[in-house]
């Protein structure tokens, strides 16, 4: 007996490899040759292809395919009927698949409903992409991002809130994490400095 659940309605392909505790609710199909992760929840049709790598405690929500090509690591959040690619220029009649573009998607970051991440990028550590932002480029880490095509429009916390930035540190108002921006990047302060 698996030491995960699949609900009665999906399918989990032979050659996928899922992890203890995982979750894969209704009308989802696991292809052979995903790997996903412990303690991961697939909502309702969420398609996961062959060739992805899902970390552990990973949220996918409802209606969302992970396309040949998208690494998630660990505590990846995908909103509702967010989209990934995995091709830049696709045709019906040319076949592309020699040109999947890899995409990753780095620890923490989360991906807002209705989002779009287009093929070939990195979103950076506890990234967060705003509801229907459409991602053309690699993501800072910690970096908020917002719009059509997306940009950057602030910084948000390992813990989720957005942070105030003022002479180049910022302290979370909801966690007291403490964070130096230089050079158009955010990195956590070490707990030594913070202290200090």
């Amino acid at each position: 007996m698996p030491d995960y659940f699949v609900h009665e309605s999906s399918y989990v392909d032979d050659g996928a490899q899922i992890g203890k505790g995982t979750k894969i609710w209704h009308f989802s199909h696991v292809m052979p040759g995903a790997v996903i992760g412990e303690r991961c929840n697939l909502g309702q049709n969420v398609v996961v292809m062959p060739g992805t790598r899902i970390g552990n405690n990973v949220k996918i929500q409802n209606n969302v395919s992970i396309y040949e090509g998208v690494i998630l690591e660990d505590d990846v959040f995908c909103g509702p009927s967010c989209v990934f690619t995995n091709v830049l220029t696709p045709r019906s009649h040319v076949s592309r698949k020699h040109e999947y573009r890899q995409t990753v998607v780095k620890r923490g970051t989360s991906i807002g409903a209705n989002a779009t991440i287009v093929c070939g990028v990195t979103l950076g550590e506890y990234s967060f992409v705003g509801a229907g932002a459409v991602v053309t480029a690699d993501v800072p880490p910690y970096a908020l991002m917002v719009g059509v095509p997306a940009r950057r429009v602030g910084w948000m916390c390992q813990c989720g809130e957005r942070l105030a930035v003022a002479d180049g540190r910022a302290a979370c108002a909801a966690c007291g994490d403490a964070y130096e921006e230089s050079n158009g990047a955010l990195r956590p302060m070490a707990a030594a400095r913070r202290a200090g």
